[in-house]
């Protein structure tokens, strides 16, 4: 079963979009086993919260809209949201944060511009930083891997977190969050962030357990298994290479003449490739034929000034992860990008107008 996409007007999908996004959904459930595996039921139970959300006020604005419900509603879009969303979403946070995120996603971002194929906005990265400028408190409890934590998290004690602020034994978040050294830990890239800017070498930072041997414990699987779930969507021609390519490459080259003038304050560039959401947003949330630029060679400035942005956020801005920003300022540049980049139109003389 192969996928073609191709912006309108020449769109020649072979499948219908319910397929294609069924097909995106599975290929993201390698990157959420690994969620599971290293930071437990959190992310999961988050992506339930998210997909019932979604559906429901999808279902409500169709209504209102006088739109085909049965038709749109199960088109897989606002699934696919959802579940985008979810694995974002810190592991620890409330129920109220994949609620409000889910609908603010599928009405505000998808809905209110017209619906699927109109939004100028990633939905789930645009609801991911509304998030986090809304609620940073709650957007910031980042969960630490299992094996480094002080107390055990079950799969009632995570429901019990998420839904009460506390688990069945009393322990709040931050008590869970503690290591076993009695420090609270946040991701790699916080860490090495914080350790960078109170004078430490990145050596000296990356001694941090939450490093563990490579780039972060947990994280660099996460970030595996969500590159082959996108080299399954590349396989199957769901998506085109191109764009995680040229993101990849750019995030690459950015890091890597950092690291080649400053290895004390500049960490590697697999590093970079390996940690936060990059896996995730190279080949799930830039791909998105929508928000993103429409031609050939659109893509590929596209996707590289994301990776351009994703380094100079993480370097000297004040969120470290950076995907969601630099996401949301390619959708902003896409058209711009296109204008310069559409092919060129034969037939015509060039003094024509």
């Amino acid at each position: 079963m192969a996928f073609w996409i191709a912006s309108s007007p020449h769109n020649h999908t072979q499948n219908e979009t319910s397929a294609l996004m069924r097909l995106v959904i599975y290929a993201t459930l390698p990157g959420i086993f690994a969620q599971w595996y290293f930071f437990g039921w959190g992310n999961i139970i988050h992506i339930a919260l998210a997909i019932l959300s979604a559906f429901v006020a999808e279902f409500i604005v169709l209504a209102l809209r006088d739109k085909n419900i049965k038709k749109q509603l199960f088109d897989g879009s606002a699934m696919l949201t959802a579940v985008l969303l979810g694995i974002s979403l810190p592991a620890l946070a409330p129920w109220w944060i994949s609620v409000i995120g889910a609908v603010f996603a599928v009405v505000v971002v998808k809905q209110l511009y017209g619906g699927l194929g109109h939004n100028p906005f990633n939905p789930a990265m645009a609801a991911y930083v509304m998030l986090l400028i809304s609620f940073p408190v709650q957007m910031t409890l980042w969960q630490p891997p299992l094996s480094l934590m002080s107390m055990e998290l079950t799969f009632s004690n995570t429901l019990s977190t998420i839904f009460t602020g506390f688990t069945a034994e009393g322990f709040s978040p931050d008590q869970l969050r503690t290591h076993i050294d009695g420090f609270t830990m946040a991701t790699p890239l916080d860490t090495l962030k914080t350790g960078t800017t109170m004078g430490l070498t990145v050596s000296e930072s990356l001694q941090s357990p939450v490093f563990g041997d490579y780039f972060g414990v947990g994280w660099e699987w996460i970030n595996f298994a969500f590159l082959i779930g996108g080299l399954i969507l590349i396989a199957k021609k769901a998506i085109d290479w191109v764009t995680p390519a040229s993101f990849l490459i750019s995030l690459f080259v950015c890091s890597l003449i950092a690291f080649l003038i400053s290895p004390d304050s500049s960490a590697s560039t697999m590093f970079h490739w390996f940690n936060g959401a990059c896996m995730l947003g190279a080949f799930f949330i830039l791909t998105d034929p929508v928000s993103g630029a429409t031609s050939s060679k659109g893509r590929i400035v596209f996707a590289a000034l994301a990776g351009l942005l994703v380094y100079l956020i993480r370097s000297f801005g004040g969120y470290p992860d950076a995907v969601a920003f630099a996401v949301l300022l390619c959708n902003m540049s896409a058209p711009l990008i296109d204008q310069y980049t559409r092919p060129r139109t034969y037939g015509h003389h060039s003094g024509t107008k």
